[in-house]
């Protein structure tokens, strides 16, 4: 049965889990928006640990990831619920963290392993049917949401439009950036033309934006997705190609959207993560907490409609851009916990 998380079902939680009897160990964990992939994620290993009796689990939601990722690796906070390009630029005391020591960012950065992955969200192009917009050849001389201010965001979006239409920011069309919470209401409102930011499937933001009208959703054009230089961009660290059947994406975003797309199929740039811990987390404590996330997938499916869609309980290297250069592994102890559970983690995963 689908269960709609409000703030008050995620408080209420907080105090069952506070409640719950003879819990062993208390931690404390962060994640980003409410409602989002790793909000809810995060929200379900609260209440799963608490009724195991594993630990009791104070999370705040609503964070700023640059912060508590490097939180994190300092040893402040126990999990966090994070993309993986936040421990790969903290490693390389970059963008964001590029006040950082090298030596010890290097150390920090290697310091972060995961318990297990899936998907935050895909960057695609949507707006309004009234604007006219036929595609991403179409952004010329318009205002394009880019994303926030500050972080990996608006980078991406600029870099995906160049991509695939050889315009440039503020050459070529205007990019506008605001902040993660004013994001719907600049695409109500007519701040914007269109948006080329990450939504899921679908999400609080596209949900709240269609209510004002009706919308279009475009797929990455087929040719230029799968050209070289398209692939090494969706394959670098913290990203990795988005392929879903068009009907499916098209079901999941219901009345009121059209998707657009080359053929049956719908691409995008995934931008995948997971919930991480320290590596000095105990291995039996590890093993635990992901023991209780792998019994409950499909509860944590059914949390959204769209966390369906996000890879929970896919662990190959493929769907979450493991290895390479991404350099989060997994826990000794949630290594122990997926094979035990019949997944084959990839060898080049483990720690």
């Amino acid at each position: 049965m689908l269960r709609n998380f409000t703030a008050a079902t995620i408080a209420a939680t907080f105090t069952f889990a506070a409640s719950t009897l003879s819990a062993q160990v208390n931690l404390t964990s962060n994640a980003a928006g409410a409602g989002t992939a790793g909000a809810l994620s995060a929200t379900s290993l609260v209440e799963n640990a608490a009724e195991r009796g594993i630990a009791n689990i104070q999370l705040k939601d609503g964070q700023t990831g640059t912060k508590y990722t490097l939180a994190l690796a300092e040893g402040k906070i126990d999990l966090a619920s994070a993309p993986f390009v936040l421990p790969f630029l903290m490693s390389r005391a970059a963008g964001p963290f590029s006040n950082l020591d090298k030596e010890a960012a290097k150390e920090l950065g290697h310091s972060i392993q995961m318990l297990y992955p899936y998907t935050f969200s895909i960057f695609t192009l949507y707006a309004y049917d009234a604007k006219g917009i036929g595609g991403w050849e179409d952004l010329r001389g318009l205002k394009v949401l880019n994303g926030p201010p500050r972080g990996t965001a608006a980078l991406n979006s600029r870099s995906l439009i160049q991509l695939f239409t050889g315009m440039k920011s503020e050459e070529d069309y205007e990019t506008v950036t605001v902040s993660w919470g004013q994001m719907a209401a600049a695409i109500v409102d007519g701040t914007v033309d269109a948006a080329v930011i990450p939504v899921m499937f679908p999400g609080p933001r596209v949900t709240q934006a269609s209510a004002a009208g009706d919308m279009t959703m475009y797929s990455m054009p087929k040719e230029a997705f799968e050209a070289e230089a398209t692939q090494k961009f969706l394959n670098k660290p913290g990203s990795t190609p988005f392929i879903a059947s068009l009907a499916d994406i098209q079901a999941a975003m219901g009345d009121g959207w059209t998707i657009v797309s080359d053929d049956d199929m719908f691409r995008g740039k995934a931008v995948p993560g997971g919930d991480l811990v320290h590596k000095s987390m105990d291995e039996e404590l590890a093993y635990q907490l992901t023991k209780s996330h792998i019994e409950n997938l499909d509860e944590i499916r059914a949390l959204a409609p769209f966390m369906a869609t996000l890879n929970f309980g896919d662990v190959s290297e493929e769907a979450n851009g493991l290895c390479g250069a991404n350099i989060v592994k997994f826990h000794p102890g949630a290594v122990r916990a997926w094979e035990e559970a019949g997944h084959t983690l990839p060898d080049c995963a483990k720690p």
